[in-house]
């Protein structure tokens, strides 16, 4: 799942002519990785697109995740 965020992160940076900060781990604040607001809500709708679900829409209390380990947590917390 890591791999699968990531790599369409690099995508829509690609994508939209922004630069990722260089090495994007675990501990990394998602706002502080180069995409904007509207980036992930790009890479919300692809991750949703591609694996089929929307993990955010099936909690109880939606939360923003603030890392991108948070993130990547929550998908595969959801995963089928």
């Amino acid at each position: 799942m890591k791999e699968k965020i990531l790599s369409l992160m690099l995508e829509i940076a690609s994508e939209n002519d922004v630069k990722l900060d260089s090495e994007i781990k675990s501990e990394t604040v998602l706002l502080e990785s180069g995409l904007d607001s509207l980036g992930f809500a790009i890479l919300i709708a692809r991750l949703e697109e591609e694996l089929g679900y929307d993990p955010f829409t099936m909690m109880d209390e939606p939360v923003y995740p603030q890392t991108f380990g948070q993130l990547v947590e929550i998908y595969e917390r959801f995963a089928s």
